[in-house]
Parts: structure tokens; C-alpha cells; sequence
């Protein structure tokens, strides 16, 4: 953020999972993205859930699982976001490379969450 604010990582999950919504609603339909789609949507959503979850936890205990769920729900988010084809749509490649990017950054994240906290 430009305005020299701390990035809420809350507010970075929900841009994810916005910004996720943005490409499926522009992506072609094939059996296979439709697919792909629906499980990047669902993924991408989790992510953001469960790091709301993780904040509003009982336990130390609880907070890392729901961190290690985020963790685990970005990866399969970069995984149907590899999988989706864009059928040379260059405006897509560019969005989907940049969520490709966010996911593998939201990973090492809660990684280094996990790690911290155990």
C-alpha cells in the first residue's frame, strides 16, 4: 500500500479471491475450465475464510491448523490457476500470471506463518 499502512493480510486474501472471481468471469468455457474454474473459486475463497477463521481463533493450536488450511488452499488456488486454459487471450495471461505470483506469495506466507508458530 502506497499509504505507508501495514498490508492487511486479510484484506490481501479477499483481493485474491476478488481478483480470482475477475479472471473466471472472463475466462472461455470448456468443460474442462468450467471444471477447473469452479474448484479456483472455491480454493481461492478458502483461502480467505480460513485466514478470517485462523484471526478469530481459540488457540495457538487452532490458529496454525487454520493457517496450515490457508497454506494448503493457495497452493491448489496456483494449481487450477496453471491448469485453466486462456485460449491466447494475452489481457488473461497478464492477470493470471500476476494470481499465479499471489498464490505462490500467499503460500510462502502462511508458511512462514506455520513455522513461527509451531
Amino acid at each position: 500500500m502506497s499509504d505507508g499502512r501495514k498490508y492487511d493480510l486479510e484484506d490481501r486474501t479477499f483481493v485474491f479471491a476478488q481478483d480470482v472471481r475477475f479472471l473466471a468471469a472472463k475466462a472461455p468455457r470448456s468443460i474442462a475450465n468450467i471444471e477447473d474454474l469452479k474448484q479456483l473459486v472455491r480454493s481461492s475463497g478458502s483461502v480467505a475464510s480460513n485466514y478470517i477463521e485462523a484471526n478469530e481463533s481459540l488457540s495457538k493450536k487452532d490458529f496454525v491448523m487454520r493457517v496450515k488450511i490457508c497454506r494448503k488452499e493457495a497452493k491448489e488456488s496456483r494449481l487450477w490457476l496453471r491448469l485453466i486454459s486462456l485460449d491466447g487471450a494475452q489481457d488473461l495471461h497478464t492477470v493470471r500470471d500476476r494470481l499465479v505470483q499471489e498464490a505462490l506469495e500467499l503460500t510462502r506466507i502462511f508458511g512462514a506463518i506455520v513455522t513461527k508458530n509451531q
